[in-house]
């Protein structure tokens, strides 16, 4: 299976065009007030247009009620929800129900007792994103530029894909895929010059970063199986 890399938090034509030649597989779109990130929907139309069909378009949102996500759907017309708040199971389900859209939940990380969680969300979602929690005076659950430790997820299996996210960037990609083994990463604030303002160059680098270890994990695996 092929890496999926997405690019988050997108605002302007420029930044997603960065992504979109740099080769993303995904580019994200935020629906949050308290982010410096958040759009509004007559944006969101416009850089979906933008897309085109070459990457999947997923819709951020944090404990969105039904007529919220309703405005985002038809908006951005979406390929897939991201919800990142406290949602539960019977609302994921729920929301599977309503709108029919896969669905990734992000999943907050510190320790390894946080992945007890993931099993309950097996049934209702598509994917999982396991994120670094966010400290308590935190008004966002996301996009903090924060780290954790990623030997927390050595080895495991959530049985489903999972992506990985927190304070990745060009410079530690490559160690983070190679302990965790991620299939998707998602970076927002490892591109960003400052707070919700994308860098074009760093989109390019991260892409090209993840691409070339990914690649060099293929290679080890080959090297291993003919051993």
């Amino acid at each position: 299976m092929s890496l999926i890399v997405k690019i988050c938090g997108l605002s302007t034509p420029e930044t997603l065009d960065a992504a979109l030649d740099a080769g993303a597989d995904m580019v994200g779109f935020v629906f949050f007030p308290p982010s410096p990130r958040n759009l509004r929907f007559d944006v969101a139309r416009a850089l979906g247009k933008r897309v085109r069909g070459r990457a999947q378009k997923v819709a951020l949102t944090v404990n969105a009620d039904e007529p919220f996500l309703q405005s985002i759907v038809e908006a951005l017309r979406p390929d897939l929800l991201q919800l990142h708040g406290v949602e539960s199971v019977a609302q994921i389900a729920a929301i599977r129900r309503a709108f029919g859209l896969p669905l990734m939940k992000a999943l907050p990380i510190a320790i390894k007792d946080d992945l007890d969680r993931v099993g309950a969300y097996t049934a209702v979602a598509d994917r999982l994103l396991f994120d670094a929690r966010a400290p308590r005076e935190a008004t966002r659950p996301g996009g903090l530029g924060n780290t954790f430790d990623w030997r927390i997820l050595e080895n495991v299996q959530p049985g489903l894909p999972f992506m990985l996210s927190g304070g990745l960037d060009a410079a530690n990609v490559g160690e983070a895929l190679r302990i965790t083994r991620a299939s998707g990463i998602d970076v927002s604030s490892g591109v960003e010059r400052s707070p919700g303002v994308k860098d074009v160059d760093k989109i390019i680098a991260f892409v090209r970063a993840a691409r070339a270890a990914a690649a060099q994990h293929l290679h080890r695996v080959a090297q291993e199986s003919v051993r």
